[in-house]
């Protein structure tokens, strides 16, 4: 692992992203990838849980707030699905382990290799780097951005989804377990959007409405000539501030593009909304990423 210098720092609080090449190892990228394969081929999905995952946002207020699902999803290893791969029965119309968008949200919690890799002594050390006293994990996922039909990410920072007071408190941890190309669906960020606060968030909704969240305020026109596309070969790191906007485009090609990423929050002087759509539970409180 690369040693992480003072002027890369310094680069990640001016820009909101910092791309740390060869951070992890091959063999530990397959590690991860030969465990989720397993995880998938042991998946069960009921199908009443088959939610289909979307970034557009009524589809997300449809198909993540009618599902318990989704919500309850926090403390435990669940599934995702692409739009368009399952019929009105929910059954697969092509084969489940080409079908999956996403496995989250507590990988990091109750499966070992992931646990392993997130409290790695590198990521620790980078943790203290960055000046972080009390980091806790609140989420992870698993990212398959299958070949051809991995949706794409609209703009957007993940303060929306993931919100504290004060803000700035958010930080991602984006692991590349293939090569990320512009063919494939990489990242997009806009240098510096960082510093202006958000302007949306995604809440609990309140009793009584079919949906579980929904969104108050609203997110801005981004222009996009601003965004730069962050190719990143496989086991390379790409720390994400909150407040930063990102997004990344449909995969259109031959390849996918899988990923493992995870939220770490300081909690020292924090306090994590009450209306987050993930809260932490007495089964799993927000674990300590120093062990």
């Amino acid at each position: 692992m690369a040693f992480v210098t003072q002027n890369q720092i310094q680069k990640f609080r001016k820009d909101g992203f910092l791309v740390l090449e060869q951070f992890f190892t091959a063999e530990e990228c397959d590690s991860m990838r030969n465990q989720i394969q397993r995880i998938v081929a042991e998946m069960e999905v009921p199908p009443h849980c088959r939610t289909e995952f979307s970034t557009k946002e009524e589809e997300q207020l449809q198909a993540q707030g009618s599902s318990d699902y989704f919500l309850t999803s926090g403390d435990k290893i669940r599934f995702f699905f692409e739009k368009g791969v399952l019929d009105e029965r929910g059954n697969f119309l092509i084969s489940k382990e080409k079908s999956i968008s996403k496995i989250g949200h507590a990988l990091h919690a109750y499966d070992p290799v992931f646990k392993q890799i997130t409290h790695s002594s590198k990521v620790q050390e980078l943790g203290r780097k960055l000046g972080l006293e009390r980091p806790v994990i609140v989420q992870s996922m698993y990212i398959f951005k299958q070949p051809g039909i991995g949706g794409e990410v609209t703009p957007h920072q993940d303060a929306t989804f993931l919100h504290t007071e004060p803000l700035g408190r958010i930080l991602g941890f984006w692991i590349a377990l293939e090569d990320a190309t512009l063919e494939n669906g990489c990242l997009w960020f806009i240098p510096g959007s960082h510093t202006s606060g958000i302007t949306r968030r995604m809440v609990r909704a309140g009793s009584g409405t079919s949906a579980c969240v929904e969104f108050v305020g609203s997110e801005p026109a981004y222009d996009n000539s601003q965004f730069i596309p962050l190719p990143i070969s496989k086991g390379g790191l790409i720390l994400i501030h909150g407040e930063v906007v990102h997004k990344s485009e449909l995969n259109s090609s031959e390849s996918s593009r899988h990923a493992f990423t995870f939220h770490v929050m300081e909690a020292k002087d924090t306090s994590w909304s009450k209306e987050n759509w993930l809260q932490p539970t007495p089964e799993l409180p927000f674990p300590s990423l120093y062990t």
